[in-house]
């Protein structure tokens, strides 16, 4: 039977909403809609286009061994961490050191990792709906309990008030995402500090820290001159997750860190422990080459500009036809509204035009839908008549 064959913890997860509906999207129904000729596919932050050669050459070059222990165990190599902690110092006003980086494979694990560090069994994980799709599943895998609260609606901003009342004695992460997949949102610093403020009280309330953990992988896509912050910069007790799969477009190649900013108290007791659960949950550390990769690919530009034009093409454009669509600050997403309440509905009725876009389900969100702006240029042009026709046929 069922239940003797898998666990309960096993089954649990595969039904998480919304990783669930997602699961059986991308196993069954993606690969055959995308393999159709003609198929304009806005669904997944994937590379539409070769990898630029100076990926490539990256990785040959540092694919050749320069020593016998080139490919031997590897835990964060150092030269990586320089290079990322220099980068990471660019990005964030806080004077990150190459000891305060811990090398992942990928943004997935530095969350995992992240919470695992922080919080025992039974502890509670709040996030803002939307959410990520793989938020509730990571939460629920390291045991803890995901408390969801929404946005304010009009901007796309957390809801603080919301995130105040959703604190219990149990709750020991809030979960931040800026720039936000799927809204776009930068939030602003002033908004960050307040966050801080109320999570201060909160913590002294219950006699007990609470960790924010921010998930950042796109905190180099920004546009309109708009400036980043980080919670890492007004909350010491912040964790920051990045992922290299979203500037690099190679979200195949997994390498990402979980970075503990200096301010934070005691941080040198967390590097030993860092270390441990990342070889304790399957040696989480990225493959050689890409940590002896990792000085070059970031010397590597990502085209913010070109992103920037795919945004204010597909907005003006979507927004002419009649589509209820903000201008995003940062990501590579937009976040229209569904015509018709039923998102699910029109996902599928764009299916028929051959686009392929991803439904409000996978965010929780009903009567949205996600775009992705990693297609081509010409992708998202060709795309526009046939949003137009789908708009036509249910108006």
């Amino acid at each position: 039977m069922a239940d003797e064959t898998i666990s309960r913890r096993a089954a649990d997860l595969a039904r998480s909403t919304p990783f669930d509906h997602l699961l059986g999207f991308f196993a069954h129904v993606y690969p055959e809609r995308r393999a159709r000729p003609g198929v304009l596919d806005l669904t997944f932050g994937n590379p539409h286009d070769p990898a630029p050669a100076a990926y490539v050459e990256a990785l040959r070059a540092s694919a050749v061994p320069r020593d016998e222990h080139w490919f031997g165990y590897k835990v964060s190599e150092p030269a990586a961490r320089a290079a990322a902690a220099d980068a990471l110092r660019g990005v964030v006003g806080v004077a990150f050191e190459p000891d305060d980086v811990h090398l992942t494979t990928g943004g997935f694990t530095a969350l995992a990792l992240a919470l695992k560090l922080v919080a025992d069994p039974g502890d509670e994980v709040v996030f803002s709906i939307p959410p990520w799709f793989a938020y509730e599943v990571i939460v629920r895998e390291a045991g803890l309990v995901p408390v969801k609260v929404p946005i304010v609606p009009e901007t796309f901003d957390l809801d603080l008030d919301a995130i105040a009342g959703a604190i219990t004695p149990r709750t020991r992460v809030v979960l931040v995402n800026t720039p936000n997949n799927p809204t776009g949102r930068v939030y602003p610093v002033e908004q960050l500090r307040r966050l801080a403020a109320l999570l201060d009280e909160a913590s002294a309330r219950t006699g007990r820290r609470i960790f924010v953990v921010s998930d950042e992988p796109y905190h180099r896509i920004v546009y309109d001159g708009t400036t980043f912050h980080s919670p890492t910069e007004v909350y010491p007790w912040s964790l920051l997750a990045y992922s290299y799969g979203k500037t690099l477009l190679a979200p195949g190649q997994r390498i990402g860190y979980l970075a503990v900013p200096p301010t934070l108290p005691g941080r040198e007791e967390l590097r030993p422990a860092i270390e441990a659960l990342q070889i304790a949950i399957g040696y989480a550390f990225p493959n050689a080459v890409l940590q002896h990769a990792l000085p070059l690919l970031e010397r590597i530009p990502f085209d913010v500009a070109l992103y920037e034009r795919k945004r204010d093409l597909m907005v003006s454009g979507l927004r002419e036809i009649g589509y209820d669509v903000h201008s995003p600050e940062g990501t590579f997403y937009l976040f229209p509204r569904s015509p018709v309440p039923d998102d699910r509905a029109f996902e599928s009725l764009l299916a028929e035009h051959d686009v392929l876009v991803l439904g409000g389900k996978y965010f929780e969100t009903p009567g949205r839908f996600r775009i992705s702006l990693t297609a081509s240029l010409e992708t998202l042009e060709a795309s526009l008549p046939r949003f137009a026709a789908a708009w036509a046929s249910v108006r």
